[in-house]
């Protein structure tokens, strides 16, 4: 990573936090514009009366009747909402909720799988029309980047409100969807600004506007205070972040430890140094998946091996597509009760290989209970490396390293947990 130049003189240090507004649904609304302004949410898998919509979308046989969507009081199943159209959300059905719970809410709701290929497509479009524009871009997530506006022709002007519309303005033309964008000194304040707006709007925060426009909101809107952290402030009667800013920097540390107490009492004063940062290397890559229904890793040995399996594949995929190897495999399982349970195993070597993966990750699962039903199965690569700058073993040499790595020779010959 490598820190971008110091602003130049006699100009304000101005960064952007532009986020797409309900970007999966958004991307869905292109396809079907018949259901825009209707409540509609994206998320569990996708289901044969998906494909049959999808199918006929696609090859315009036909205009589909907002009658024949199917809703979300008819979905049945373990899936958890991506994002939501406004509409939805004005029933209180929010990103990350159960799709059971969301029905109780929403049940006339419109439901619809996430489409990744489209959304990743729509992704890369989005990030370069703004790095055409801004070139300093930091990508933060699918639909989410930080913009150094500072030295951008346009950038200072109205505190960067003309370059944020410049912005906002080349990414509807090229994609036809819409974005809300804050402005701020720092990139702790331009997240909460992006927020201020929703959607399609711009929103300019100056350090003066501290007090009046970020003091009010409460401590979870600060980027990095979750939610054990939220409870706890709440517990010591600290709810807001001015609230939190009217605290001595000493007792934050007595209650949080040396440095989050030390940056909880900088973030409420608005104070955020980090950089906006152009090229990042992942720490890890990981791919996972919920369950329809709970599975038991004995009665549904077949089901689990085959999911296993695939989502081993799928992240050496990744790691092969992106051109990374990785040293350290682990799995990541949830239980019926929610509980999680995680393990890891770092092998003396570096792979990408599917096979390889599978051994290893088979490993793992050998070393945490299975006797209860599981909701969710996933599988992570970390310790990453550019391919061709670490040794890489073959598969067929993973027997030659099974003591070194602690991988037990028969588990190796039969590592069919499922």
């Amino acid at each position: 990573m490598t820190d971008l130049p110091p602003p130049s003189a006699g100009k304000l240090r101005r960064i952007a936090h532009l986020d797409m507004d309900a970007f999966f649904a958004s991307i869905e609304l292109l396809r079907y514009p018949q259901l825009k302004g209707l409540p509609v949410v994206i998320g569990g898998g996708r289901r044969k009366v998906d494909e049959a919509i999808r199918a006929d979308a696609e090859r315009a046989l036909r205009f589909i009747p907002v009658a024949e969507f199917p809703l979300l009081k008819d979905y049945v199943g373990r899936g958890v909402i991506t994002t939501a159209t406004y509409a939805a959300r004005q029933f209180g059905v929010g990103s990350a909720m159960g799709m059971m719970k969301a029905a109780k809410l929403c049940p006339q709701a419109i439901v619809l799988p996430v489409d990744f290929d489209e959304v990743r497509k729509y992704s890369r479009l989005f990030k370069s029309t703004i790095t055409e524009i801004a070139p300093q871009m930091q990508d933060r997530g699918v639909d989410e980047v930080y913009i150094d506006f500072t030295d951008v022709p346009g950038g200072q002007r109205e505190s960067g409100r003309v370059l944020a519309r410049l912005i906002q303005k080349a990414i509807f033309e090229a994609t036809g969807l819409t974005c809300s964008i804050g402005v701020a000194p720092n990139r702790l304040l331009a997240k909460m600004a992006s927020e201020f707006n929703k959607p399609n709007g711009i929103s300019i925060v100056h350090e003066a506007d501290l007090q009046d426009k970020v003091w009010p909101l409460n401590v979870r809107k600060i980027n990095g205070i979750g939610p054990k952290a939220g409870e706890k402030l709440a517990k010591l009667h600290i709810h807001t972040i001015g609230e939190l800013a009217a605290q001595d920097a000493g007792w934050l540390v007595d209650n949080f430890g040396k440095a989050t107490g030390a940056w909880m009492h900088a973030v409420a004063w608005g104070r955020d140094d980090s950089p906006v940062v152009t090229e990042s290397e992942p720490v890890s890559m990981s791919r996972e998946t919920t369950f329809e229904r709970d599975l038991h890793a004995v009665r549904d040995k077949v089901a689990l091996g085959a999911i296993f399996t695939d989502l081993c594949t799928r992240l050496a995929d990744d790691l092969q597509r992106k051109g990374y190897v990785a040293k350290t495999i682990g799995i990541k399982l949830r239980y019926d009760d929610f509980r999680i349970a995680t393990r890891d195993q770092t092998a003396e070597f570096y792979t990408s290989d599917a096979k390889t993966i599978r051994k290893i990750a088979g490993l793992c699962l050998k070393r945490v209970p299975l006797s209860q039903r599981l909701r969710l199965l996933g599988v992570r690569a970390a310790t990453l490396a550019k391919a061709g700058d670490a040794p890489v073993v073959e598969p067929n040499l993973l027997l030659a390293h099974a003591q070194r790595v602690q991988i037990a020779p028969e588990f190796i010959a039969n590592d069919q947990l499922f």
